[in-house]
């Protein structure tokens, strides 16, 4: 007699649009001021930064014509980093907070992936709360850019 199969059962999929994903700000600043806020403003938050990625540098620097200028800066709270990695260590692969910093139609742009958006896709309702802290201190981060 052959092995016996568990029944494949598809859990609900999380579907959210971009709008319900991402906060996005217009900023006033130019791209490089505005990043440099967000540099400033971290360590306000109890945030350190990790990296300041130049995207449109290091694209061009590999022989790939990028005309816009993007850099994602990331970011991260020691103290939640290690509470979300205690609960389930697959969150790692969401970790650090990214906040890009892009010029398009003329405007400067600050955008990230909502912390609580981010957090849900792991099925661990006990972090929503902690979540929710770290999308309220990355808002205040990017407003400190506008």
């Amino acid at each position: 007699m052959g092995a016996a199969h568990s029944q494949f059962v598809p859990k609900p999929i999380l579907v959210v649009t971009l709008a319900q994903s991402v906060i996005t700000f217009e900023s006033s600043l130019s791209p490089e001021a505005a990043a440099d806020a967000i540099l400033a403003a971290a360590p306000a938050e109890k945030f350190g930064v990790l990296a300041d990625l130049d995207i449109h540098a290091t694209l061009n620097s590999k022989g790939i014509a990028f005309e816009h200028p993007v850099r994602v800066i990331e970011v991260c709270s020691p103290p939640h980093a290690a509470e979300v990695l205690n609960n389930l260590l697959e969150i790692s692969t969401a970790l650090p907070c990214r906040i890009s910093v892009f010029r398009r139609d003329g405007k400067t742009w600050l955008s990230t992936i909502k912390p609580t958006i981010m957090l849900a896709m792991f099925e661990c309702p006990q972090l929503a709360d902690i979540a929710e802290e770290i999308e309220v201190s990355m808002v205040r981060i990017m407003q400190a850019a506008c």
